[in-house]
């Protein structure tokens, strides 16, 4: 039913054989569409409905013309008479419902096609300016505020999710009720932001942006409209733009050689090709195994990567390309590399490899598991990959010796993230404190010497566990005073983070990892027999004893 208030009204459905066929079980689906046949036909006032498919089949254009001639034949038929009563129920039926079929083309000749894109995005620029302004209006109502200009509001080339909004909003308050000389304006008890706090807000988010990524983020992109079909668009929540990441090279404290081999093997073939199309022997590489033990910032660098490199990030795991339905997980591991075709340049993150592309042959491995190992690397490495196609496989993992030889093949470059030595765990305590307030003369070369064994990890966790300290001690003698001091005056109170905090906290937070137990001789171990770097001379290992 649709009310009178709502009319005129549009009803735009797309691809309905989709949810035809998850949501109508095959039982049904005769009933169903009898069903909605006759309730359509007593809808009466201005009431469209629109369904749309995409198609690039060259027998569409065929099939479309037989379905337009059938469903004239139905049209012809009594309304009392049921017209799919004789007819076998398929999927496409859905589509018989909607009695007028329009084919849209782009244009044929290349100037004509480059100006209809052109157009194409613009229109996407706008409506995704307007879907902005919504959320900035549902924003403003949700606080009980009102922005009488907000329809011209520019928030072209602007990423606003709500969370960004909701920050926005509050900048803009802020300036407001500190720059405005008279009382606020309240219209029917709302507070009236005016434009310009707003797009001084706007302004700091562009500016934030800038600061965060030196790469020029993908403009335009669209990631519900460049997935294709449903297994493309269950992979759209894995896919992070590179304008979104926000992880630099100078995030990451030390791994000075492991940088610069990521700058040859991974950016520079991303965002210079023309540099290895000659020959076959520049080549770039399709594979990189990090491997070592946990917190040494493996993750980190795969992300900083995908920044540095201006390029898409696609992080999955085990859990992303499994379904419980029989054929599903396949399809998914392919419509994960065809989805990474059509975001190219991009880097697909495999993280704890060893859990989906394990050694194959246990008593455990279960036939699915199987199927879908030799689907993702068929897909990454077969028949119809090619050379040109921008796209860089990172994978991270804690235990390599578990991985499958055909995995390691296709990771020619595997580079071991070690735990960090002292001089590494100065840069790294720098990264982490350079912006706390810590005493004067604060020795971070003892500081590194004290934490032998921590990995990159535990050192965030350990600086943690420090901080807390002042505040732990502020927030016990406001309580043997009785008192509670608010606002920005508390920072300046607190005392500076000392090198004796850490000390204390070191009995709290210790190495996670132990540099001669077994698990980090065997990656020791295993990196000499299949890894690269200077870990190569021969030594004597416990375990091998």
């Amino acid at each position: 039913q649709v009310s009178e208030s709502y009319k005129p009204l549009v009803v735009y459905i797309p691809d309905p054989e989709i949810w035809f066929e998850r949501a109508v079980p095959l039982a049904q689906r005769r009933v169903f569409l009898e069903q909605v046949e006759e309730r359509l036909d007593k809808i009466s006032g201005a009431v469209v409905l629109i369904a749309s498919r995409s198609n690039d089949d060259p027998e569409f254009e065929r099939r479309s013309k037989l379905v337009n001639t059938i469903l004239s034949d139905f049209s012809m038929q009594a309304k009392s008479c049921s017209k799919w009563r004789n007819h076998t129920v398929n999927l496409e039926d859905i589509y018989h419902l909607f009695v007028n079929t329009v084919n849209i083309y782009p244009p044929q000749d290349e100037k004509s096609f480059e100006e209809w894109k052109q157009r194409l995005e613009h229109d996407k620029t706008i409506y995704a300016s307007r879907k902005s302004i919504q959320r900035i209006q549902k924003v403003l109502e949700l606080h009980n505020l009102e922005c009488q200009s907000l329809p011209i509001l520019n928030t072209l080339e602007l990423y606003l999710p709500l969370a960004r909004i909701e920050k926005a909003v509050g900048w803009a308050l802020n300036h407001y009720l500190s720059s405005c000389s008279a009382s606020p304006s309240i219209d029917n008890g709302k507070l009236s932001i005016p434009l310009q706090s707003l797009e001084r807000a706007l302004a700091m988010l562009k500016a934030q942006d800038g600061r965060k990524v030196p790469a020029t983020p993908t403009k335009g992109l669209n990631l519900t409209t460049v997935a294709e079909d449903e297994y493309e668009k269950a992979l759209i929540s894995s896919v992070i733009p590179s304008g979104e990441i926000g992880v630099l090279f100078t995030d990451v404290g030390a791994l000075e050689d492991v940088k610069k081999a990521l700058q040859e093997l991974v950016i520079l073939p991303l965002q210079r090709p023309e540099l290895f199309k000659r020959g076959n022997l520049t080549k770039p590489c399709r594979g990189v195994l990090l491997f070592g033990p946990p917190g040494t910032g493996k993750t980190l660098l795969a992300k900083a990567v995908a920044t540095e490199a201006g390029a898409n990030f696609i992080s999955i795991t085990s859990s992303t390309i499994s379904s419980k339905w029989f054929g599903d997980a396949e399809k998914l591991t392919k419509a994960l590399f065809s989805l990474a075709k059509k975001l190219s340049p991009t880097v697909v993150f495999v993280d704890e490899v060893d859990s989906l592309l394990g050694a194959r042959g246990g008593s455990s491995e279960h036939e699915v598991t199987r199927r879908v190992k030799n689907e993702f690397m068929a897909a990454w490495d077969g028949l119809r990959t090619k050379d040109d196609e921008r796209i860089i496989v990172l994978a991270a993992t804690n235990r390599p010796f578990d991985l499958d030889d055909a995995v390691i093949r296709r990771l020619p470059r595997r580079i071991l993230i070690d735990l960090p030595q002292a001089s590494s765990r100065v840069k790294i305590l720098g990264a982490i404190l350079s912006k706390e307030n810590l005493e004067a003369n604060f020795d971070m070369i003892e500081l590194a010497k004290m934490t032998e064994g921590y990995s990159g990890s535990d050192l965030k966790n350990l600086s943690i566990a420090a901080a807390y300290r002042p505040i732990r001690e502020f927030l016990g003698k406001e309580s043997e005073q009785g008192i509670c001091i608010n606002g920005e005056t508390v920072q300046s109170m607190l005392r500076p983070i000392t090198l004796d905090d850490f000390r204390q906290s070191m009995t709290q937070v210790c190495a996670s990892v132990a540099f001669d137990a077994l698990s980090m001789n065997e990656l020791r171990h295993w990196n000499e027999q299949y890894g690269e770097g200077g870990s190569r001379k021969k030594r004597n290992f416990g375990f091998m004893i």
